[in-house]
């Protein structure tokens, strides 16, 4: 009785806590906690991203593993993600790559990097998705760089610590044409700190990060929706977060958002803003990835807290239920999902992301193992 009480104040609805009392079945997950078998890497995996049934991976590594042997990576790979194969795709980045989106057979990607190959790119690039070859568009000076990526519509998105791009003035954010290539002068939203993560449904543009205010507008701090079009602040969606957003999924029907804080927090919204549900756990989250009706979870967390209650460093202070870097819940109430697999390290899961049409999902970060069998730095589930 002791278990099932605890479950039941973690869980939001009845419901739920009626599925996974003691004794009760609980329904099968359709993604099993085994992940496929992948290359490994030999330093962190900042950012991952799907097109068609590649995964693109970026990160500070400088080799992938495979059978236990190195073969040189620069801080950028691919993995066929139907075999698990390492692919030539091999451009060098000579900085950390921390952000990556995909679209038209081509893959962008962020970072601390001056160079990719022998061509100067500053913080940015785009590059052809078989060849890996340097475009000769997305040739930008910068001052800052980007954490997040996004295509949506014509525009290539950019959030991070930006604050001029080729000597025009830009407040953490900043698009660009994806015909083009050139700094996009009409989308000018100006956050006063910065811009962790992005996401787009329902015509908005969701922005997570440290800032406050938004073009002086102070209703959505650390969360916030912005047009497409200007990047005006959307006044329809109003939260009142209090810490830092690092990673952000949507649905047409809400938004979450990886909370850091102490402990850190799990934040379900609706698409006004409003707080619809709360998870707390004993260490950040840092990505999410939406599949299949399930909202995925990585992060450095160890546990899901009981309560909102936390101590000392984030500790739960009226129990938890194991889950080690890696959870799942129910995006409509939160509640947690039976689903386990475990990672290990101080920092566990950095990035995530997911593809529908091939039902699997990915995590890249600093651990090496799941379930304690070797995954170094990067796993998929499907």
């Amino acid at each position: 009785m002791i278990f099932r009480d605890l479950v039941c104040r973690i869980l939001v609805t009845t419901i739920a806590c009626t599925a996974l009392a003691t004794g009760t079945a609980t329904p099968a997950h359709a993604i099993g906690s085994t992940p496929d078998n992948t290359p490994g890497f030999n330093g962190s995996v900042w950012a991952t991203a799907y097109a068609g049934d590649t995964v693109y991976l970026g990160g500070d590594f400088t080799a992938a593993v495979v059978d236990g042997k190195q073969i040189a990576r620069s801080r950028l790979a691919a993995v066929d993600a139907k075999t698990g194969r390492l692919l030539d795709w091999a451009p060098a980045a000579d900085g950390t790559v921390r952000a990556i989106a995909t679209g038209g057979g081509a893959v962008y990607v962020g970072g601390a990097f001056s160079k990719i190959g022998a061509v100067k790119r500053d913080s940015l690039a785009k590059l052809d998705g078989t060849t890996g070859a340097v475009s000769a568009m997305l040739n930008h000076t910068m001052t800052g760089q980007p954490y997040a990526l996004l295509i949506e519509g014509n525009r290539l998105y950019a959030g991070g610590n930006l604050t001029d791009v080729d000597g025009e003035p830009r407040g953490m954010l900043a698009a660009f044409g994806l015909g083009s290539g050139k700094l996009d002068g009409t989308w000018l939203p100006k956050a006063d700190d910065q811009v962790q993560a992005l996401a787009a449904v329902g015509g908005r543009i969701y922005v997570g990060g440290k800032f406050k205010k938004i073009n002086s507008a102070g209703g959505a701090p650390r969360l916030a929706a912005v047009s497409p079009v200007t990047g005006a602040p959307d006044p329809t969606f109003k939260t009142k977060a209090t810490v830092i957003v690092y990673g952000i999924a949507v649905s047409p029907t809400g938004v979450y958002a990886a909370h850091g804080g102490q402990g850190g927090k799990v934040i379900g919204y609706a698409l006004d803003g409003t707080v619809r549900w709360t998870m707390t756990m004993d260490g950040n989250p840092q990505a999410l990835a939406m599949l299949s009706g399930t909202l995925y979870i990585g992060g450095h967390f160890d546990n899901i807290c009981a309560t909102a209650s936390t101590g000392t460093q984030g500790s739960c202070k009226d129990g938890q239920i194991p889950r080690i870097k890696l959870a799942a819940a129910s995006p409509s109430d939160g509640s947690l999902d039976p689903w386990t697999a475990d990672g290990n390290g101080v920092l566990g899961v950095l990035a995530m992301a997911s593809s529908p049409a091939l039902g699997k999902f990915t995590a890249g970060g600093a651990f090496t193992t799941i379930n304690g069998v070797a995954r170094k730095r990067f796993a998929q589930w499907g």
